[in-house]
């Protein structure tokens, strides 16, 4: 979601004429903080999840489902609770970037207890369950990665019209009025990005090549309002959409840890940092975009380019003029340096960094490392400034900084502590793909915490080049990437202070030989006998030595279940079930286009299978979940009367 401050939005004409203030000021709040919480130490661990979900209408009669926009109408009333109990509530809710969109999170943040892992799929539920009590009978609270007919004709209830001359995002698909109006930050964003970048954002997607698809597929845009633009910037054979919403409007799953201290966030920034291509393979959740089919299975690179505010000088089309550096990477994409020490040997990649930042930074006694980060972010202009918030007290004060830092969408983020705050240094784990069942959420969630937790106790080493890294997010982002594409991925996991305990279970490798090779994730997530001992493996060498009462240790070893037997190919990614079940329906035509029925059956199936009415164990397995022990009675209560309408 990012930085929501309160006030008046300046155009991007206005916006400009403050970004060197605003990344100075940013510079300063960061090494006010910097000094005033480095030395911080011993901060538990706490975690916490957070869910992106879509509200979508279901037209029973008409055989339609679209997106909802109801989601500013709801959002104080769920906020109600919060601020009445000063915080003591189940979940938080923010607003996210569509009109149909809403952010939960747990009410508390998790602690370092077992038994946190046996309430986090209740809490999920009850979160939804708090939403959709607020829904009609014709409503439901969905956890999609991307609603698959995003953009088609008619897709929003109530209805939406585009207006491609005189709009924000000038998209022929995407009207304003679908994007959040309760704050400014979004449709500022999205008009902002436009201007910046000087037309709108470009997106290509290769379509999926069914024996019926149109060979070249092109499509005509100019019935829908296209001025010539959308037509030179759309390739044959692939989907193009035009607007920051098809990217933003997208969903996901995040994780957020507190660390003990800097170093520790630092060292798991690093070492999570590879494992974000090989969660997202293993998340893929979104093979449809615009109501078509497409050759790719995650959101990632969308997001991306839907966001890029970079000019023709900023690519490389032009020489430098106005603008000051050529950029590699759109500011949704995936890290570009390591943090720690051990991981200055794996910066690979040429990093653009602002050198008089960098210099600043080195000059107040940050480290070469953190300075380079830090200089590297803030060779970004900022897209959202407020008039109300241009002056600051650099000596109390963040938002400058995280003006910058918040509008920075990497894989993984190093997070400084808030001003004046309890909470302690933090890194967010944010490749994820959101899943179709509360099941499936915690399951994911469980898995990188305790991946977290092995690292530490480990102290193991997962570092690879960051090139690499760059590679294997491409390579994941593949259709089926899970069954069919190898990543890098260290082979030697053991550092010299690595316990007896793993050293035990890895690969002998000395350091001359290979330090990184190709697996498929099947071999990383369960292991390769004799080469390399698994991920998982790891976590149950880890969870041996811990006390877990049974109920907890059940529900973690279910969780983990899902994750290996997904690694392996027994159960489908939820981007191969929507696959199998576009293609296996009879209004699908081979022809890569998803229409409104075959839409309105797959949700609807997807709805059942969220609410406990329907079963289906080529995306599941077989769980028997425990955690429903957990959930409250008047929850669970409202659980079986909501199935009960579901049901009529």
């Amino acid at each position: 979601m990012g930085l929501l401050s309160q006030g008046s939005p300046l155009n991007w004409e206005e916006t400009k004429k403050y970004a060197d203030h605003v990344r100075l000021h940013g510079i300063l709040q960061f090494i006010k903080l910097y000094h005033s919480l480095k030395d911080r130490q011993n901060d538990c661990l706490k975690w916490g999840d957070e869910i992106e979900y879509m509200i979508v209408k279901f037209d029973h009669g008409m055989k339609k489902a679209k997106v909802s926009l109801k989601a500013e109408k709801l959002l104080p009333v769920l906020q109600e609770k919060e601020n009445e109990n000063n915080g003591d509530v189940n979940a938080l809710w923010r607003p996210e970037y569509g009109a149909y969109m809403i952010e939960g999170t747990p009410g508390k943040p998790y602690g370092a207890l077992s038994s946190c892992f046996n309430v986090v799929e209740a809490n999920m539920r009850a979160r939804r369950l708090e939403v959709e009590a607020l829904l009609g009978k014709d409503e439901s609270l969905l956890c999609l990665t991307s609603f698959p007919r995003l953009g088609c004709a008619e897709f929003t209830d109530p209805p939406t019209k585009t207006n491609p001359k005189n709009s924000a995002l000038r998209s022929i698909f995407f009207p304003d009025d679908v994007v959040f109006g309760g704050h400014p930050r979004f449709i500022t964003l999205s008009r902002n990005i436009r201007e910046r970048r000087g037309k709108k954002v470009v997106i290509n997607v290769p379509i999926f090549r069914d024996k019926n698809t149109p060979d070249p597929f092109v499509e005509d845009f100019e019935p829908i309002g296209d001025d010539g633009e959308s037509k030179s910037a759309a390739l044959p054979n692939h989907v193009y959409m035009d607007a920051m919403g098809f990217g933003m409007g997208c969903c996901c799953l995040q994780v957020t840890f507190q660390a003990c201290n800097i170093n520790e966030a630092r060292c798991l920034y690093d070492q999570l940092s590879p494992v974000c291509p090989i969660a997202l393979a293993l998340s893929a959740a979104a093979p449809v975009q615009r109501g078509l089919l497409t050759d790719r299975d995650c959101r990632w690179d969308i997001i991306a380019a839907s966001v890029d505010d970079r000019t023709d000088e900023e690519l490389g089309r032009q020489p430098l003029k106005t603008n000051r550096f050529r950029i590699n990477k759109s500011r949704y994409d995936s890290i570009d340096s390591y943090l720690s020490a051990c991981g200055e040997k794996f910066n690979d990649i040429d990093l653009i960094y602002d050198e008089e930042i960098y210099r600043m930074l080195r000059d107040s006694g940050i480290d070469h490392l953190l300075a380079q980060h830090m200089a590297h972010l803030f060779i970004r202009d900022p897209v959202s400034v407020y008039s109300e918030c241009i002056d600051q007290n650099d000596e109390e004060d963040s938002d400058h900084f995280e003006n910058i830092q918040s509008t920075n969408w990497q894989t993984m983020r190093f997070k400084p502590p808030p001003p004046n705050s309890s909470i302690g240094w933090r890194v967010e784990f944010r490749s994820m793909e959101v899943q179709l069942t509360e099941f499936e959420n915690a399951a994911y969630v469980v898995f990188i915490v305790l991946l977290t937790r092995v690292i530490l106790t480990f102290q193991l080493n997962f570092l690879i080049p960051v090139s690499k890294v760059d590679e294997n997010l491409a390579k994941a982002q593949k259709r089926d990437a899970v069954l069919n594409e190898k990543f890098w991925f260290r082979r030697d996991l053991t550092t010299c202070d690595s316990p007896p305990v793993a050293t035990a279970c890895m690969a002998s490798c000395s350091p001359d030989e290979c330090l990184y090779t190709q697996m498929t994730i099947n071999e990383i997530v369960n292991g390769k006998k004799g080469e390399f001992p698994g991920l998982i493996p790891l976590i149950q060498k880890f969870l041996s030595s811990m006390e877990v009462d049974v109920d907890t240790q059940c529900s973690i070893q279910q969780y983990l279940k899902l994750i290996q037997l997904r690694a392996k190919g027994d159960l489908m990614t939820a981007s191969r079930w929507i696959r199998s079940f576009i293609s296996k329906h009879p209004d699908y035509n081979s022809d890569s286009i998803v229409n409104e029925k075959v839409n309105y059956d797959l949700l609807a199936t997807i709805d059942r299978i969220t609410h406990g009415l329907e079963v289906c164990p080529e995306l599941l397995g077989k769980p028997t979940s425990r955690t429903r022990d957990h959930i409250p009675n008047a929850v669970e209560k409202a659980e079986k009367s909501y199935a009960a309408n579901k049901a009529e």
